[in-house]
């Protein structure tokens, strides 16, 4: 993974030590509120419901042991404890004092960590596909790239006070695991007729009040002008985007606005200005930063291991887990393991100072010490050997985190809600728990299968409801938490926005719903069809006869 030179440590620390004097002066009184909120969420705190709140950058999702024992460490000395993973791969803890920032932010610049720009209206935290590297179905590494685009991002001062937040997501699979569709700029690496490197620019999408999908702006773009092209992009958006109202300041209210060919010309005539100019990427730069991304010391395996055939045979416990929670690796003899934060009873994203130290004894032992970040909100160790997946499994059945219910039912997408966010409708954490603990039946999750359900407490769609094969959005009823229901959305590479069948349901009445939407389903599905197939298949029109059927 990327290590930090020089230039890295003395910009980290210059903001550490720059963050620090604004909250003395804020706290000494010298700084009102409104002078204090861009400086403090630029630095990644928001003041939620009932503490502050401090997201932690974790670019392209990954982290090494050695950050994940400070995080651990951080969170028993300023926190409760706990840290909570997100779905824009960062971290966040939900009880720091406000006058401990400082020292946690410092704390973590000594592993290479911060928290820039993880909130305000400015570039946020590039995202990719967590088995980046390592996934069979890879066109190219994205890792390298997110790192060119994360670098430029930092600091540019015409991206720091931008209308509204922007998102960037960049996908080197066939298969779209970093959901572009539903970000402000989505890049997918494509490969042309010459075998040369190039990306497919998708702009316009997003989630929140008014959810779009992102629309192609160039099909194919040289790697060498991936910053000055989006840079053309981003200078149309400062000129041209609303600042008059927030909810129709995003990029995707613009491209609407213009029309695509609008935009795209106002794009490429912006473009002539800087294409060929300082921000021209070369093969050194690629060179340079792609050093870090370097494959690790793979051992020379058969691409079967003997012992690991022998024990998936022997236990099923242990072939349940390897169905769901273990990924064929491009590599002959390892796989991608993970580990989902979502055991019963637990928050969904939530780890504990406890299993932070275990999952970093294992990354060290079983995986080249590293960990990725999933926008499902759970981890992966992406390089372990097959014959080391039982032992490995093994290990984590002892701490709670074999749960093997990736991709099912209660494998669910969760924003901490109402509980914690000053923004949130309703709660969200006790709809999930109430849904992990009514279909906590292994063999019932995989009859059902593949199903993605995603839950946000407010329209601003941290949970990613919009695209959630079954939705679910906590929403304000006279001062009364209710919910409303969508069914029929998907982030990959057929992205759709799911529907909403209709009224929304009281907190004691919508996991019943759910039960409903689900017995539907078992009545239309064909043999080899998933939810999200017969949904579309069937529209939504049954779901709604069954869920609002009196006495039904």
């Amino acid at each position: 993974m990327y290590t930090y030179n020089d230039n890295d440590r003395t910009i980290v620390a210059e903001r550490v030590r720059q963050f620090r004097g604004q909250t003395d002066r804020y706290l000494e009184g010298k700084l009102s509120e409104d002078e204090f909120l861009p400086l403090r969420l630029q630095n990644g705190l928001y003041i939620q419901r009932f503490a502050p709140m401090l997201r932690i950058a974790i670019p392209y999702g990954m982290l090494s042991s050695v950050q994940l024992r400070k995080l651990a460490e951080v969170s028993r000395k300023y926190d409760k404890g706990y840290v909570h993973f997100t779905t824009r791969q960062n971290v966040q803890l939900n009880w720091p004092k406000l006058e401990d920032v400082p020292d946690i932010l410092e704390e973590l610049a000594g592993v290479e960590m911060h928290a820039i720009q993880t909130s305000g209206n400015c570039m946020r935290n590039v995202t990719t596909d967590a088995y980046a590297g390592v996934a069979q179905d890879e066109i190219e590494d994205p890792r390298a790239w997110c790192e060119v685009i994360r670098q430029w991002t930092t600091f540019h001062p015409e991206f720091a006070f931008l209308p509204r937040k922007f998102k960037i997501a960049v996908s080197g699979t066939e298969s779209d695991r970093a959901a572009i569709r539903v970000h402000d700029i989505g890049l997918q690496i494509v490969k042309n007729d010459q075998g040369e490197t190039g990306f497919e620019v998708l702009v316009g999408g997003g989630l929140g009040r008014t959810p779009m999908l992102g629309s192609t702006l160039c099909e194919f773009l040289p790697w060498q002008h991936i910053l000055t092209y989006q840079e053309a992009i981003l200078r149309v958006y400062n000129r041209f985007g609303r600042r008059d109202n927030k909810y129709k300041a995003r990029i995707k209210i613009l491209v609407k606005a213009l029309g695509m060919d609008k935009f795209r010309s106002l794009v490429e005539e912006e473009w002539a200005h800087l294409k060929e100019g300082p921000g021209t990427i070369p093969a050194t730069e690629v060179d340079r930063v792609g050093q870090g991304f370097t494959a690790p010391d793979y051992d020379v395996l058969p691409a079967q291991s003997a012992s690991y055939l022998a024990d998936l045979q022997e236990h099923r416990g242990f072939r349940n887990w390897v169905e769901r929670n273990v990924r064929a690796h491009k590599v002959p003899g390892y796989a991608s393991v993970t580990l989902t934060l979502k055991a019963a009873a637990t928050a969904p994203g939530d780890a504990d100072a406890a299993q932070l130290e275990t999952i970093a004894e294992l990354a060290d032992s079983y995986s080249f010490g590293e960990v990725r970040v999933t926008h499902e909100q759970n981890l992966v160790l992406a390089d372990v050997r097959q014959d080391q997946l039982y032992p490995l499994w093994l290990k984590l059945r002892e701490t709670g985190l074999a749960t093997p219910n990736l991709g099912l039912l209660t494998d669910v997408i969760c924003c901490p809600g109402g509980d914690f966010c000053a923004l949130a409708n309703a709660k969200s954490l006790p709809v999930a728990d109430e849904i992990q603990r009514r279909f906590d039946d292994l063999d019932y999750l995989h009859d059902i299968g593949d199903l993605d359900l995603n839950i946000s407490g407010c329209m601003n769609a941290c949970g990613h409801h919009h695209v959630g094969h079954i939705g679910i959005l906590g929403v304000d009823k006279k001062g009364e938490e209710f919910y409303q229901i969508q069914v029929g959305g998907n982030a990959g590479n057929d992205a759709s926005l799911g529907r909403i069948l209709g009224p929304s349901f009281s907190r004691d009445t919508v996991v019943d719903a759910i039960d409903k939407i689900l017995k539907v389903y078992v009545d239309q599905r064909t043999p080899e069809e998933r939810f999200i197939d017969t949904a579309r298949r069937i529209g939504i029109t049954p779901f709604k006869e069954r869920i609002y059927a009196p006495h039904n």
